[in-house]
């Protein structure tokens, strides 16, 4: 199935070439080769990962997406996977929770879930308006996160989808009426909109899992992802280095071809003919399938560029980006917290994202994929526009520095000796995801969610017509790793159901 060759000739030919190594493309293709199809993913960088991937340097390595797995436990969406594949159970850390710092209180957010249930109601309030909102939350994710594990599908595309969602819902088809509503819609309709603590923990929560703010967040989405403590956070040994390792492995061993280090600049043919042209030669395929951002299939295609093109006037002004602070540091300047994961808010009166809310994630203590002996790989990140980042070279520096000390700053909130010897002190800002992320404009997660472009609304993965598929943070259902594991067995099952 491969052929390696000279510039301008041949390098690869395969039954599917899956263009983009990130999650979703690669699960796409372990999926198809498992199943017996041939597949080569196309990845223009060095290694395997995207915005599940990570960075090495000094002996550590950093997250600089994702830093945890989601439902990857037995009868999870990321277990069926590994199951379906022949992925043996990763090693790794099952997270307890979270916690959250709130300007005047702290939130345990357990994985528990007798434990988050009192822990919500004693932290926000224990009264009927508090234990309806709840209850509300808990009923649809419930359902969805069922409803998801079986194999639901949106957008609704034809009859037979249709049939088949009705289906996985069987009796609580009732809850799809709440596809129209906001989770803010939601928080006034319990008389709870004006309750600034929880309001501003759970626009943490949505901005992190749906890219959202709670006005705006489609409520079934935001109910996952205020719930996915409760579908189980797995944080990998090695993280998402160790994750990748297992994953990329087992796709070798199938046979699998990865084609790292390899920009893409074209794709043309049809349907049993395809010709992705690379700087390496073409890769000659019967089928293709997009896991990059929708505008960069839009740029590769231009047939599934006209399809894709109302899709990107209307989610324009909806793409963000993300900042980073990676720290190596000596094991005891992160001691002394029951959780190696943290949210953390500064203030009530300012905006979601730049710096005002943060996440925290520390690596495993004894785990050397992360980190050298005494040591513990440290990741904060927030949400930025990308508009922000748009400066001359001087005031880009200055600002990439004020943010900086920011995040660390507010870090010790929870570490107080933070960075105080730190051996790896780097910053990632969306000119560093444009540049080694190859993300358009430095983009990361796709399109905020909201009632416009998402579940029925989102980019459909067969939008391209015969041959041509799309999956990954752009189409549904969207963000974070449990979206892409999800978006490829929809993929892989369209691929093998279509005639050859």
């Amino acid at each position: 199935m491969f052929r390696t060759s000279v510039q301008n000739t041949e390098v690869a030919c395969a039954e599917v070439a899956v263009i983009g190594g990130g999650l979703a493309g690669v699960a796409t293709a372990l999926r198809l080769q498992a199943a017996g199809l041939s597949t080569v993913v196309v990845e223009a960088h060095g290694h395997l990962g995207g915005c599940a991937g990570y960075w090495r340097h000094k002996g550590f390595s950093f997250d600089v997406g994702a830093t945890t797995l989601v439902d990857f436990e037995p009868g999870g969406v990321g277990a069926e996977l590994l199951a379906s594949t022949g992925v043996p159970p990763l090693a790794g850390e099952a997270l307890p929770g979270y916690e959250a710092w709130l300007p005047d209180r702290r939130v345990s957010l357990h994985r528990d879930q007798a434990a988050w249930h009192a822990e919500r109601l004693r932290a926000f309030g224990d009264d009927r308006a508090h234990r309806r909102f709840w209850a509300l939350l808990d009923q649809l994710a419930t359902t969805f996160w069922a409803a998801s594990r079986r194999g639901v599908r949106l957008p609704v595309r034809s009859a037979a989808d249709l049939v088949r969602d009705v289906r996985i819902l069987g009796a609580d088809l009732p809850q799809v009426r709440h596809l129209g509503r906001t989770l803010g819609g939601a928080l006034r309709d319990c008389g709870l909109a004006e309750d600034r603590a929880l309001r501003a923990l759970l626009g943490m929560l949505v901005e992190d899992t749906v890219h959202s703010t709670v006005d705006r967040a489609p409520l079934i989405n935001a109910a996952l992802g205020v719930t996915i403590r409760g579908a189980g956070l797995t944080r990998a040994t090695g993280g998402m280095h160790g994750f990748w390792r297992t994953l990329a492995g087992r796709y070798r061993s199938l046979g699998g071809v990865v084609l790292a280090g390899t920009r893409v600049s074209r794709v043309d043919g049809s349907a049993g003919g395809f010709t992705v042209e690379t700087g390496r030669g073409p890769v000659r395929a019967r089928r293709v399938v997009f896991a990059v951002p929708a505008p960069t299939a839009a740029r590769l295609h231009d047939g599934l560029g006209r399809r894709l093109d109302r899709y990107l006037r209307r989610d324009a002004g909806e793409m963000g980006g993300a900042v980073l602070v990676f720290l190596g540091v000596p094991a005891d300047e992160v001691a002394g917290s029951s959780f190696t994961h943290h949210q953390l808010l500064e203030s009530y009166e300012k905006p979601m994202g730049d710096g005002n809310n943060m996440f925290v994630s520390v690596s495993a203590p004894g785990d050397e994929i992360s980190a050298p002996s005494g040591h513990r790989a440290v990741m904060i990140s927030t949400h930025t526009s990308l508009a922000g980042w748009r400066l001359p070279e001087d005031a880009y520096r200055q600002r990439k520095k004020e943010i900086t000390e920011h995040l660390v700053t507010q870090a010790r909130r929870v570490y107080p000796r933070l960075g105080e010897r730190a051996v790896v002190s780097a910053t990632g800002t969306p000119r560093t995801y444009e540049r080694f992320g190859f993300r358009p404009g430095g983009a990361v997660g796709g399109p905020h969610q909201t009632l416009r472009n998402t579940n029925q609304f989102a980019i459909p993965h067969d939008l391209g017509g015969r041959g041509i598929w799309l999956v990954g943070d752009s189409t549904w259902p969207g963000l974070g790793t449990v979206a892409c594991v999800l978006g490829s067995r929809i993929v892989a099952e369209g691929i093998l159901k279509e005639k050859p």
